[in-house]
């Protein structure tokens, strides 16, 4: 038995999904002839060249022959206007992004080569407050990565040419993804399927037509992390059913896991024929030994499929059976990346902060240090869900065995920790046997802002190669931390990402507005706090989230406990995720939504501190209570006492 893993469009374009690679490690430890392809990244680079650019431009021309040149969309005029110059630099381009060509940089930076779209105005738009912003950011001697900024910029364009010009569900990391995500009916997607295949659709279908002759596989497995690989996923397996109606189609990962937990319409089954729910290992080879006849069917654990009913009528049939436990984080084997290009993968800049472009820069072997969450308290988090409640770490000595075997296989020593939260007590273990065995690896991970991340502990990580960490302040108000139950107050957050810095290390904010009962005045304030701390060096970039309740977490359950009302949804037959709601505050949170990222836009670039915090706002705003030392003294006092 053959088993062809795939993530289907799209992804990222630096680095593969980790899914296909843990399983195809594990299913080779247990015996089986595993598989895997990416057609993320090579249904990109087919689009990315001169030939796929002059099929774009044929599109684009049917698409908008009845329009004027000054009705076009401007992304689309300068396509048209300047095609010889897109098609003369797009080829050299890709391979300089994927490291091949690094002499392309000078001609990139000179400013003359490449045809600049509007998504070169970033650069206006920053040029205007600080002068010469490339200068600024990358220096005389930052010729590779101003150069690899530019060529992104010109990618960013030539996609938004696929998306506004030939295919409308194409986007780099969110293909469909609006057919899917929290979509309670499975329609839209079904009229997509069965109608015309785009552009993008009818290049996938020759790249899986290739995987399937290679490979010649009885079970294709795809796996979905979010809704924008739905439509993928969905658009691979029509096509391996039309080759070849035996494969067994198989579908998992995150997107099922937090979204299909009510599924009903029986029409998806007419192009997977099973789904399968939460960590995969389990409930994969359950099913690969009932296909191979080794099981009952009343054996397959979390898993979807088609059933007949005693009158003959079609249903969905879910099977849980708990009697057979996950695999331990032990057993789950180290990812095994061959059959994936990885020189083919695109290291891009797609911002000047030093640690925002590190999730799309640079290719990265990625790991678990432990399944799930080891708090699993914050109330917004679906921590009823399996990838966050069943904590299971496997031990230092494992880990580092697992990165010494992923080194040798890709020759890549930069490490990704995909964990939800990494648990302090693992990391202070996996940083000292990493010093002891003299393993050298840079790594990247999410933590909680704990005080247990003390400057000390700090710099044992960063000695064993920690070269940034990501974490959620959320709402920087003591009192919606507290009704989070997320554990932190904003001081103590400041202590501790200052203590990263200090040691060297990038820190990433997560940040959140719109929480329950948030009223502007906590949003200001908390505006206010960030301010302060990425100005005292706290951490170098943020992001603010919309905040949005999930049926799976604490609040979608008991929304009455946060002071809101679930909005009544429609009967559940395909997704459900997102769920909204009212809540009685009343704030204007889309207008506030518009200057926090303003704002922090520009204090990622290290601009726009001494602004009054009205300056970012479209209208009045209230002012802040915030002392303005408060965190000065705060990392001060830390200081004083380290």
């Amino acid at each position: 038995m053959t088993v062809l893993l795939m993530t289907p469009p799209m992804t990222q374009l630096n680095t593969p999904y980790p899914a296909t690679a843990y399983l195809t490690g594990f299913l080779r430890s247990r015996g089986y002839d595993a598989q895997q392809r990416d057609p993320a990244i090579e249904l990109f680079l087919e689009m990315m060249t001169s030939d796929g650019l002059d099929i774009m431009r044929q599109h684009v021309e049917e698409n908008f022959e009845q329009f004027d040149d000054d009705e076009l969309p401007d992304v689309i005029y300068t396509f048209l206007s300047e095609f010889d110059r897109y098609s003369l630099c797009v080829e050299p381009v890709i391979r300089f992004l994927q490291g091949k060509d690094s002499s392309l940089a000078l001609r990139i930076i000179s400013r003359r080569f490449l045809p600049e779209g509007p998504a070169f105005d970033a650069i206006e738009q920053m040029a205007v407050v600080s002068g010469d912003v490339l200068k600024n950011a990358f220096g005389d001697l930052g010729v590779q990565d101003q150069a690899k900024y530019l060529a992104t910029l010109f990618i960013n364009d030539l996609s938004a040419v696929i998306t506004q010009g030939v295919d409308p569900y194409f986007e780099v990391s969110r293909y469909g993804e609006r057919l899917a995500a929290a979509n309670p009916r499975f329609d839209d997607l079904y009229d997509i399927l069965m109608g015309e295949p785009s552009f993008s659709s009818e290049i996938l279908e020759q790249l899986v037509e290739c995987y399937l002759e290679e490979t010649q596989p009885s079970v294709v497995a795809l796996t979905v992390p979010f809704p924008g690989n739905v439509l993928g996923a969905l658009r691979i397996a029509q096509t391996c059913k039309a080759i070849n109606s035996d494969i067994t189609i198989v579908m998992g990962g995150g997107f099922v896991n937090t979204e299909l937990r009510a599924l009903k319409d029986p029409r998806i089954f007419e192009f997977v024929d099973f789904i399968c729910l939460d960590d995969g290992e389990r409930p994969f080879i359950t099913l690969l030994e009932y296909l191979d006849g080794q099981r009952e069917f009343d054996q397959l654990v979390r898993t979807y499929c088609l059933a007949e009913d005693e009158n003959g009528e079609l249903f969905v049939h879910f099977n849980d059976n708990k009697s057979l436990h996950d695999i331990p984080q032990t057993d789950v084997g180290a990812p095994i990346y061959d059959g994936l290009p990885l020189n083919d993968y695109l290291s891009l800049c797609e911002m000047l902060n030093p640690m925002h472009r590190i999730w799309s820069d640079g290719r990265w072997n990625k790991l678990t240090i432990a399944h799930g969450c080891y708090w699993r308290k914050c109330s917004f988090c679906d921590v009823s869900l399996d990838y966050i409640d069943r904590y299971d770490a496997a031990g230092a000595d494992i880990l580092i065995d697992r990165i010494e075997q992923l080194i040798e296989e890709t020759g890549q020593t930069g490490f990704h920790f995909v964990d939800e939260a990494a648990p302090p007590k693992a990391l202070f273990a996996l940083a000292k046997r990493l010093i002891e065995r003299n393993v050298v690896i840079s790594w990247w991970g999410n933590i909680r802002f704990e005080k247990t991340f003390t400057p000390e502990r700090c710099q044992l990580l960063a000695d064993s190669g920690c070269i940034a960490v990501s974490g959620g302040l959320e709402v920087a108000s003591d009192r919606l931390l507290k009704l989070m139950k997320k554990g932190v107050s904003v001081e103590q957050v400041a202590r501790v990402t200052r203590g990263f810095s200090d040691a060297g290390i990038l820190v990433h904010a997560y940040l959140m507005y719109g929480f329950p009962t948030q009223t502007e005045q906590e949003t200001i304030d908390s505006l206010e706090m960030v301010r302060q701390m990425m100005q005292q060096g706290c951490f170098q970039s943020a992001y603010w989230h919309r905040f949005a309740a999930t049926i799976h977490s604490p609040i979608g359950i008991n929304p009455q406990d946060y002071g809101i009302t679930l909005v009544e949804r429609p009967e559940t037959l395909f997704a459900e995720n997102d769920v909204d709601f009212l809540d009685p505050t009343g704030t204007d949170h889309d207008m506030l939504g518009k200057g926090l990222r303003k704002s922090l836009y520009n204090f990622m670039h290290g601009i726009g501190f001494d602004q009054p915090l009205d300056f970012w706002f479209d209208q009045a705003v209230e002012n802040t209570t915030v002392k303005k030392r408060l965190i000065e003294n705060s990392v001060n006092s830390m200081i004083a006492t380290s």
